[in-house]
């Protein structure tokens, strides 16, 4: 996506309800030695994330009553998981909601596409697309399949269980590649050396970054590396989260900070790892037989009428192997859906609405797993007047894109005089809330004003 131009004016401005990819762009690839597998360096950037934040630990979020990330499998099925609702409250959005139950950005995005991802209403009933179809390839180690920017793990020792994990990928010019590679090594607290190449393309943005960026909030590699046999790619973690479910990177995998730490741990080095695209994938539930489509990305978009007619071939030999009669009018809406839901497919089967109303309602959690908690503004500290703003819905959303920047970005908004303003903060000196001021104005392109601890005291 282009990075959208916001006109500030008291009137309002024209914010999309789309993620500001600009936010969570800051690629990763690499030269193998670009990766400094030395002692972490100490790294003196302040992280303004409040401490009340919960920590990550490597553990799962607990749930009641839904699988996220650990499915059990057998040899003879090839589906996974079960679609759920929940209810949003004021003050959620659809990334926070994602993430906390293991998706990815499109995936939720996609299956909601009527509520806002960044203002859902209150009581909005959002579902939870979690039931996955495994890709049709060998289970062992790690298989990435691009179409729906989804991981599946299947242990070595193990072979009842797979973990998947939504990814971000390369973005359209730095695509992550086919193939089948293996990690050949791995790291903690990576220092990032940047490639020359990603240093002009951030210079040109007015955005120039160091020859090397140490461990700490800054790192787009985030607490772990693992690097491909491919040259100059890794899966990674992220100070991005929420681009995770989007083609962002300069080609390298990203994964949730919490996802990329339990596979850290798996002892990953010389575990093989096939990178695919399968838009189209089926797979049989007892008598039911189900289809998952996802858009081909931009790159395969030409080979659609070549992926869509294999499909079709496919499904009619299954229909005369099987002796089932397939209902054609629901595949073509299932593809022109490709919105990653798994789908009965036979006739008299379930359709999507009948699958909705009958997915599981689950109780919404005290707090989304790594959803922002913006502090408390005091008298000692330093603010932005990012927007001046009449209608409340935009403020809102801009507040969410904010608080969502990698690094987050503290902000709400603060009702006065019948227009609704936008402040970050809180900052605790001039030099930090600069920082941040250049990159609201690189990221969207605001006029935006620094407000000094006496402003920020004052009645």
């Amino acid at each position: 996506m282009k990075k959208t131009s916001v006109g500030l004016s008291h009137t309002g401005i024209a914010l999309p309800f789309v993620l500001l990819a600009v936010g969570f762009l800051g690629g990763c690839q690499i030269e193998p030695a670009y990766i400094d597998f030395s002692p972490p360096i100490i790294a003196s950037l302040l992280d303004v994330v409040d401490e009340r934040q919960p920590k990550l630990s490597g553990r799962q979020p607990k749930l009641a009553g839904i699988a996220t990330r650990k499915f059990a499998i057998d040899k003879d099925h090839s589906i996974v998981g079960s679609l759920a609702m929940i209810s949003a409250r004021d003050g959620d959005t659809l990334p926070d909601i994602a993430r906390h139950f293991g998706l990815g950005y499109n995936e939720i995005a996609i299956a909601n596409p009527a509520i806002p991802p960044w203002t859902p209403k209150a009581g909005a009933r959002v579902l939870l697309p979690l039931q996955f179809i495994l890709p049709d390839v060998p289970r062992k180690g790690i298989v990435l399949n691009l179409a729906n920017m989804r991981m599946f793990y299947y242990p070595p020792k193990q072979p009842d269980t797979v973990f998947t994990y939504p990814v971000g990928i390369g973005r359209q010019n730095w695509n992550t590649p086919l193939g089948q590679t293996t990690i050949v090594a791995k790291t903690a607290n990576p220092t990032w050396m940047v490639p020359e190449s990603i240093r002009r393309e951030h210079a040109a943005k007015g955005d120039p970054l160091p020859e090397a960026v140490p461990p700490g909030p800054d790192n787009p590699l985030g607490k772990y590396a693992l690097l491909l046999g491919f040259k100059r790619y890794l899966i990674h973690g992220t100070n991005k989260p929420y681009g995770v479910g989007l083609q962002v990177s300069h080609g390298c995998v990203r994964l949730y900070p919490e996802d990329i730490e339990v596979l850290f741990k798996k002892r990953p080095v010389g575990m093989p790892v096939r990178i695919i695209h399968q838009p189209y994938m089926t797979a049989w539930d007892g008598d039911r037989l189900y289809l998952e489509a996802h858009e081909p990305l931009e790159k395969w978009a030409k080979q659609k009428p070549k992926l869509k007619k294999k499909l079709i071939n496919d499904l009619k030999q299954i229909g005369t192997k099987q002796n089932v009669a397939i209902d054609w009018e629901k595949v073509d809406r299932i593809l022109q859906r490709a919105d990653g839901i798994p789908t009965p497919i036979l006739m008299a089967s379930p359709g999507l609405p009948e699958l909705v109303a009958s997915a599981s309602e689950l109780e919404h959690p005290e707090h989304f797993y790594g959803a922002p908690v913006v502090s408390a503004l005091t008298d000692s500290d330093w603010a932005i007047l990012v927007a001046d703003l009449d209608k409340e819905v935009q403020a809102q959303q801009l507040v969410a894109m904010l608080n969502h920047q990698g690094p987050p970005i503290p902000a709400r908004k603060v009702e006065t005089d019948g227009s609704y303003q936008v402040i970050a903060g809180p900052f605790k000196n001039q030099k930090e809330a600069e920082s941040v001021v250049r990159r609201i104005k690189m990221d969207f392109e605001l006029d935006i004003k620094l407000l000094s601890p006496e402003i920020v005291a004052a009645p």
